[in-house]
């Protein structure tokens, strides 16, 4: 499923095949049949995170601030001469593991999608998605039963929700995270990405996003181009 991930990711910046229409075609297949996601949800969000990376209010990949982290230097000056306290941001780097990696997509995109699909109308992605849950589930239940094909597919989606946000969240986290200042866009993007060394296994495990400055400055190239 996270690789899945990284692949529909590739799709979705039309960074495989040479005609748009083609990686539209297959985004739709992957993360709908695949993954069990609307192709239209990722577009809505991910459009906004690579014009506005880490623009608060503006990237929804930092909408966690300020109801359960203190997210960047700016912000968190800002929350403290206000006074206003929603967690103990002293201890959120221990929190972070309970709260994030592992709550995310079992808890949070689980439901958000079918949300999204029919608040939006989107129909052809709710069959998509469909196709991926029926396919599952007549996979799984002779072996394991309806209980059994439930707690399978919230391990899965446990599991690829430490390794997905771990991923998302080392190349912009640790960055300039502010309001948008209306900086210039070459700026905007690198002061709110970083990269993560380059090696086989992170190459693999990240699905190339270690480097993720490249992905921000051209978001469609193929990713194997970017150490180049």
């Amino acid at each position: 499923q996270a690789q899945a991930g990284w692949l529909q990711h590739d799709f979705g910046h039309l960074s495989v095949f040479s005609k748009s229409r083609w990686n539209h075609w297959v985004h739709k297949f992957v993360i709908g049949h695949l993954k069990g996601a609307p192709a239209s949800w990722w577009n809505h969000l991910h459009f906004q995170h690579h014009a506005k990376p880490n623009c608060f209010r503006k990237d929804p990949d930092v909408n966690m601030h300020p109801l359960f982290f203190a997210l960047g230097k700016p912000l968190s000056v800002e929350l403290g001469v206000q006074k206003k306290k929603f967690m103990p941001y002293n201890h959120q780097h221990k929190y972070f593991f309970i709260i994030g990696p592992p709550a995310l997509v079992p808890l949070y995109f689980q439901w958000y999608i079918f949300y999204f699909a029919v608040q939006r109308k989107q129909w052809v992605d709710l069959a998509w998605m469909l196709t991926f849950y029926i396919r599952f589930f007549l996979t799984y239940v002779p072996l394991l039963g309806v209980k059994g094909v439930l707690g399978l597919h919230l391990l899965v989606r446990f599991i690829e929700s430490n390794w997905f946000v771990w991923i998302t969240q080392m190349n912009h986290i640790p960055m300039h995270i502010d309001y948008d200042k209306n900086v210039d866009w070459f700026s905007t993007q690198l002061q709110a990405t970083c990269n993560v060394h380059q090696s086989f296994f992170n190459d693999w495990f990240s699905g190339h996003l270690n480097f993720q400055i490249e992905h921000h400055l051209f978001p469609t190239m193929p990713r194997h181009n970017y150490w180049k």
